[in-house]
């Protein structure tokens, strides 16, 4: 027989705790959550300000408006257009008495002011240069002219290009020509 008192055995996987040690409290790794938080916030924040990306969001968001402005002028047999004046770009829509009017019930044609720093030019169309104020026109027949435009953010420009059958397509962000 054994003895009466054996001598307790050592639990495996555990170490004994000395008075004074606990471990993290819960207040403790909330404080350490938070403090991760607000940095990969402001990580996502200096991230986002990215020239490069923002020309080329803005690039593809601006292709597939015009990809849908010139569907839509086939849709609804009616003549509609894109200017670029800088900061934004704008739709028209070309009426029986021949004046352009901006497009108010399509919420993709809407009006689009960019982002500050980001700026829009029309740079080509059937060709030529295109004055600042021009309008490029989308025909209900679908067959238009091509036309290129530029997007520009701080040292980086995005072309957008579009050919006679409405294939638009974005040059990816490069830097831009002095």
């Amino acid at each position: 027989m054994g003895p009466l008192n054996p001598e307790p055995r050592p639990v495996v996987g555990r170490q004994p705790v000395s008075p004074g040690e606990h471990g993290f409290t819960l207040i403790e790794i909330l404080v350490v959550l938070a403090i991760l938080g607000i940095a990969a916030g402001l990580a996502a924040v200096t991230l986002d300000r990215d020239d490069r990306g923002i020309a080329e969001r803005e690039a593809k968001r601006l292709a597939g408006a015009l990809e849908h402005a010139a569907a839509a002028a086939q849709w609804r047999s009616e003549t509609l257009g894109v200017s670029a004046d800088g900061g934004g770009y704008r739709f028209w829509r070309r009426g029986s008495d021949n004046r352009w009017s901006p497009v108010a019930d399509d919420d993709v044609l809407a009006s689009r002011s960019l982002p500050p720093g980001v700026g829009v030019t029309p740079l080509v169309y059937a060709g030529a240069a295109v004055p600042p104020d021009a309008i490029l026109p989308f025909r209900p027949s679908g067959r238009n002219e091509p036309y290129t435009l530029a997007l520009t953010v701080t040292g980086w420009q995005a072309l957008v290009s579009a050919d006679p059958l409405n294939r638009v397509r974005v040059a990816g962000a490069a830097p831009a020509a002095h």
